[in-house]
């Protein structure tokens, strides 16, 4: 039996809702965290940032390339190596 076209409606609606409620709490958890990383303080252009948190949420997520008009990383995606501290010997 097929569902009636304003029954669907219905649930993308109620979807669309769960969606939105979704995206707030997860963006008052990135914002809080990012608040108490400090970047409130930080004056810097909207897309700068953009570009810096899409690479953090690369590097979280095993990308291997930069994200787009950034220069590849330097040092693993750890933080390990010889800016760590570390010689590359060892």
């Amino acid at each position: 039996m097929k569902k009636p076209t304003a029954k669907i409606r219905e649930e993308i609606a109620r979807l669309q809702e769960k969606l939105k409620e979704a995206e707030t709490r997860d963006a008052e958890r990135i914002g809080r965290i990012a608040l108490r990383a400090g970047l409130g303080e930080i004056e810097i252009e909207e897309a700068d940032l953009l570009s810096a948190l899409e690479e953090v949420a690369g590097r979280f997520r095993g990308d291997t390339k930069p994200a787009p008009g950034r220069k590849a990383a330097t040092t693993p995606p750890n933080g390990a190596g010889e800016a760590a501290g570390q010689s590359a010997e060892a």
